[in-house]
């Protein structure tokens, strides 16, 4: 297993060799800022290599978290994860497509990394795959899902660009899903944002909006970022 096949956490290992969805800085600050206090049952859509999934298991020693994907690929990876994983109990990966999930359980959390594309280019080697995923999960059928799927208090966690911000606070509005939380994150002090953490729910509490800086101009990251992800990264 050659090291640019795995990647390691402090607690966990993740193989990502065959999976279009490889861990990214954008899985692990999600994995990393959704809330997961009290939840027991979660649901990973869209999961790739499992590593939203693990860190969630991490974060929570009760929840149960079902991942599902529709590349064979991607659960094959996910389920050697979890099962290497010291959470294993917890943890199980299916295929299927979550526009198409019929099942009368309901969810405390849904979290999702959908695959998203800046100014539409698609990416190169595993284009049909990663192109297949985006045509098959929109941001609104995200939303609408949710409302199905979650409890009735239950949380949606998800990022995205920033530019697709109007597009999914018009699709939460129509879906009666409020946004609750906005962290915009920055990637380097003084630049724009880039990446937007969503948190959806109907629960009563107050609305949220704030920003995450990733790295200081030097390079080094901030204090707020080693904060959040201390927890999981080896060089932290």
């Amino acid at each position: 297993m050659g090291r640019e096949k795995t990647f390691r956490f402090k607690q966990f290992t993740v193989l990502n060799d065959r999976t279009a969805m490889k861990v990214g800085t954008d899985g692990v600050l999600l994995g990393a800022w959704c809330p997961v206090d009290g939840v027991q049952h979660v649901l990973d859509v869209g999961t790739g290599c499992g590593v939203i999934a693990l860190m969630v298991a991490q974060r929570n020693s009760q929840a149960v978290i079902g991942a599902i994907d529709i590349d064979p690929d991607a659960i094959d990876e996910a389920s050697i994860n979890f099962k290497q994983s010291p959470w294993s109990e917890r943890l199980s990966a299916v295929m299927g497509n979550f526009n198409d999930m019929d099942t009368k359980e309901r969810f405390d959390l849904i979290v999702s990394n959908p695959p998203f594309f800046n100014n539409g280019i698609l990416p190169t080697g595993d284009a049909r795959t990663v192109a297949r995923h985006t045509q098959s999960l929109t941001y609104q059928q995200l939303i609408e899902g949710a409302t199905r799927l979650l409890t009735e208090h239950g949380t949606l966690a998800f990022i995205s660009p920033t530019d697709a911000e109007s597009e999914i606070i018009e699709a939460a509005t129509f879906a009666s899903l409020p946004v609750k939380r906005i962290t915009r994150v920055i990637p380097v002090d003084g630049a724009p944002s880039k990446r937007t953490l969503w948190l959806l729910s109907r629960h009563d509490m107050p609305y949220r909006e704030d920003s995450l800086t990733i790295a200081h101009s030097d390079g080094s990251f901030t204090s707020e970022y080693v904060a959040l992800t201390g927890a999981f990264y080896l060089k932290m």
